[in-house]
């Protein structure tokens, strides 16, 4: 006589260990992408200038001009882009969304073959794909995940991608432009943050990607610092030859 467990519950360890970060959202890569931006293309903007020997006020003007320039720049990039794979994206969904209409039976089968093709038998194979194909949108789902690679229901928000990068973009080049701001006059105390603020967007981004901290930190500083340093040496050199 055969007895019929009850499905034991996930281990403690397993349910809390196999969660999973959100990877397809459309807010982080802007975010990230715009926030590291705006700090170094400004903080290099605003070294290479006063590697001229600019004055004050002219490195001021040149940092917000900068700010404004990216934000809008990134945010006009990101919606673009973005607006435009999700046009591609919504095209070919409609172009499944017609053949599950005109052509079931069709696309019946092949959800059963690929469900086949993946070691399900052919009987039960056709009997999931039968189910699954009773609710049209149910079906439009499942084959666009299967065939396509994609969620219709978590496609990227354009508006989302754009705001994001526009905000984090200025967040990224104030933070130079700060110790002027509020009354400075000689341009490290602005290095000084801008590099302190690359270590933190490096180490906070580790923290989201499951990187070590100090490794994104370190990296972000240095490419960073490298970018500012170039930009004030070719400063110095634009600056001699033109004086």
């Amino acid at each position: 006589m055969s007895v019929i467990q009850a499905a034991a519950p996930p281990h403690i360890a397993h349910r809390d260990n196999h969660t999973h970060r959100d990877v397809n959202g459309g807010w982080l890569r802007p975010a990230v992408f715009g926030a590291m931006d705006g700090l170094v293309s400004n903080v290099a903007l605003m070294t290479g200038v006063a590697g001229g020997a600019a004055a004050t006020q002219t490195i001021v003007i040149t940092g917000l001009a900068g700010l404004a320039a990216g934000a809008f720049s990134m945010a006009a990039g990101e919606y673009t882009s973005v607006a435009s794979q999700r046009e591609l994206v919504e095209a070919e969904l409609e172009i499944e969304r017609r053949e599950l209409r005109k052509h079931p039976a069709d696309e019946l089968e092949e959800l059963a073959a690929l469900y086949e093709s993946r070691g399900v038998e052919a009987g039960l194979a056709r009997e999931v794909a039968g189910q699954l194909s009773k609710d049209p949108e149910q079906a439009l789902e499942i084959h666009a995940r299967e065939e396509l690679g994609i969620d219709p229901s978590d496609l990227p928000s354009p508006l989302v991608a754009a705001v994001s990068s526009f905000g984090s973009f200025a967040l990224g080049a104030l933070l130079p432009l700060l110790p002027y701001l509020l009354g400075a006059t000689e341009l490290w105390p602005s290095v000084l943050l801008a590099l302190l603020g690359l270590f933190g967007c490096g180490a906070v981004v580790a923290r989201v990607t499951a990187r070590s901290w100090w490794y994104g930190g370190l990296r972000q500083l240095a490419l960073g610092g490298a970018a500012a340093g170039v930009t004030y040496v070719l400063g110095i050199a634009i600056g001699t030859t033109v004086g």
